[in-house]
């Protein structure tokens, strides 16, 4: 029987909270350069403005199928939300991604075969409040490495409260205004004390 989340059949006009790890839950980010490479090739493919590799030929472009909405790299897996306008539109962007990583990965810090646990999951959101309530769990997933989720470098929460912009994420699917980021602010540290007591609580039955 295949994972849950494993084997989707994709909607038109659906969000996704896509998630990964390594295999063995080992660490696919080592260091600062494998966050950024792994974030340019979201960039490369859904960047309205398209990229040339060194040959100058034109990457595949999916910023007419697939919207980023948010992310956050922790050491051993990945958090995405996704907005898909093409049902095959997440499979292309995550395989072109997941396989130029591994390249990239392999290549760099000289090991060989898979890197990833298998393939990628999908859960798809069903209403509005999940759909907060994802984005939200993906910016507090920086707390389970003892790292403060409003500065955290490897997450899309500077480009939810206005610090940063870029045009291949589109935080504007929940936040649009200079008050709707202030909200959004104070909407996940809401949850900041109950997602420590939540960690807490799975420790100890881990234990």
């Amino acid at each position: 029987m295949p994972k849950p989340n494993t084997v989707k059949t994709y909607g038109t006009d659906q969000y996704y909270h896509i998630y990964n790890r390594g295999v063995n839950r080992q660490d696919i980010f080592l260091d600062p350069e494998d966050r950024f490479y792994f974030l340019s090739l979201f960039k490369r493919h859904l960047s309205p403005k398209g990229e040339n590799d060194k040959h100058n030929r034109p990457f595949a472009q999916y910023d007419d199928e697939v919207e980023l909405i948010a992310y956050c790299l922790m050491p051993n897996h990945f958090h995405l939300l996704c907005y898909l306008k093409n049902p095959e539109g997440l499979v292309h962007l995550m395989r072109s991604v997941m396989t130029a990583y591994t390249m990239y990965f392999n290549k760099k810090h000289k090991r060989t075969g898979g890197l990833y646990e298998g393939i990628f999951l999908a859960s798809r959101i069903t209403n509005d409040g999940y759909l907060w309530h994802v984005s939200r769990y993906i910016h507090l997933n920086p707390m389970d490495v003892g790292q403060d989720f409003r500065t955290y470098p490897y997450s899309s929460i500077d480009y939810f409260v206005g610090r940063k912009h870029a045009d291949w994420l589109h935080p504007e699917k929940l936040v649009q205004t200079a008050h709707d980021k202030e909200q959004y602010l104070e909407f996940v540290a809401d949850y900041e004390t109950m997602h420590e007591d939540m960690k807490l609580l799975k420790n100890i039955l881990a234990a």
